[in-house]
């Protein structure tokens, strides 16, 4: 069902995720992908930067908009490990891009076709074609891990 590309840019989003786990974060990465080519990337950093708005794909955003000199970010991709919060997804949708990848469904804060479908909500004014399963099992692995990690530290 995932292209070759596919599958290669959702590891870079994974090799992220492990970022973000090195920093005791929550492993969520994420890279924006533009004609081919990964123009952002970013992982979880809320903790460390002490702000809350710092999620892989905001970051991830604003690095692509940055390469691009644009807030807009049409023709591009975003490939992320877990399926955004209301926070990012509105952001997507809010930068035009047009396709998200995601690979572990979020029953608690998802946004994405979870909780809520911000990104194909017929009331707003962009839809993003939206893609879930993608190396699910790697990602859902990480997030077990990390929590796992965390419970036993307590």
């Amino acid at each position: 069902m995932f292209s070759e590309k596919d599958i290669f840019y959702m590891k870079q989003a994974l090799r992220e995720a492990e970022k973000a786990f090195e920093q005791k974060e929550v492993p969520v990465g994420a890279v924006v992908v533009f004609e081919d080519k990964i123009i952002g990337r970013g992982y979880n950093q809320t903790i460390n930067l002490k702000d809350p708005t710092a999620h892989a794909e905001m970051i991830a955003i604003t690095s692509a908009a940055n390469h691009l000199q644009d807030y807009r970010l049409n023709g591009c991709k975003i490939y992320v490990t877990l399926e955004p919060c209301p926070m990012c997804a509105g952001a997507l949708v809010n930068s035009r891009i047009d396709a998200l990848y995601f690979s572990v469904f979020d029953p608690k804060a998802g946004a994405c076709g979870t909780i809520f479908n911000i990104t194909n909500n017929y009331k707003l004014n962009h839809k993003i074609k939206t893609y879930s399963g993608l190396l699910e099992e790697e990602s859902k692995s990480l997030l077990r891990l990390f929590f796992s990690s965390l419970r036993n530290m307590n």
